[in-house]
């Protein structure tokens, strides 16, 4: 994938894109997805398998989906919340004022944390996101410790085959239209759908976490393989 901004360029266009689109976020994810959005989720929590009394980082947490169902799945557990754009934060800490959850206002290019500290970092459209997924990766890396688990559910772009015209119109027109009509925002739509194209297939991913010093890389497709999960060990 190349990009055309500068890191710190990219960074701040995206948190101003979803600072933007906070308050509709949840309802556009459950339209453009048809409902299947929180399935994904609960399968990347699933995923992480059992912390104990451990710690658990969701990055790029959003409205907090996988950080509530990750700290429904592990009652134990310390969950952290994490997103650099303080509306969606604000919009998790309103969806889930009654849960034990630390939300937190990070970097996932910075974290700032000790290595050796979490038993599992999730991850949900944060790589596409960023200027630099191989470094990210090495920084997620840092701070799991020896054993984690790491889980990325992230979109990929469709295969070519005899479904991709349709899958392409529905990225490259559809969802922009959802955008404009329930989201008031067509722009940050169409970025959805122009960064999904240009996204990294599931399986050169899949070499990043390896290069990234993870083990046990494994991936599965989803909606017709528009949606990728990744999990791997420290």
């Amino acid at each position: 994938m190349t990009t055309s901004k500068r890191p710190e360029a990219k960074g701040q266009a995206v948190q101003n894109m979803f600072d933007a689109i906070a308050e509709r976020y949840d309802l556009m994810n459950r339209v453009m997805t048809m409902g299947q959005d929180q399935r994904w989720r609960s399968f990347v929590v699933a995923k992480t398998g059992d912390v104990g009394e451990g710690r658990v980082l969701d990055l790029a947490t959003g409205t907090g989906d996988i950080a509530h169902l990750a700290s429904v799945r592990h009652p134990q557990a310390t969950i952290i919340g994490g997103d650099f754009s303080s509306n969606m934060l604000l919009q998790a800490k309103k969806r889930f004022s009654q849960s034990r959850i630390h939300w937190l206002s990070c970097d996932a290019t910075n974290l700032p944390y000790a290595e050796n500290t979490f038993d599992a970092v999730t991850f949900g459209y944060l790589l596409r996101n960023v200027a630099d997924c191989p470094a990210v990766l090495k920084e997620i890396y840092r701070v799991v410790k020896p054993g984690g688990r790491v889980v990325c559910l992230d979109t990929t772009p469709p295969a070519r085959g005899v479904l991709y015209p349709f899958i392409s119109f529905y990225l490259r027109f559809v969802i922009p239209l959802l955008g404009r009509l329930l989201a008031a925002d067509a722009a940050a739509y169409s970025y959805l759908t122009g960064s999904t194209m240009e996204f990294y297939p599931a399986e050169t991913l899949a070499e990043f976490f390896v290069a990234a010093g993870f083990s046990d890389v494994q991936y599965k497709r989803f909606m017709l393989g528009t949606i990728g999960i990744h999990w791997a060990t420290k």
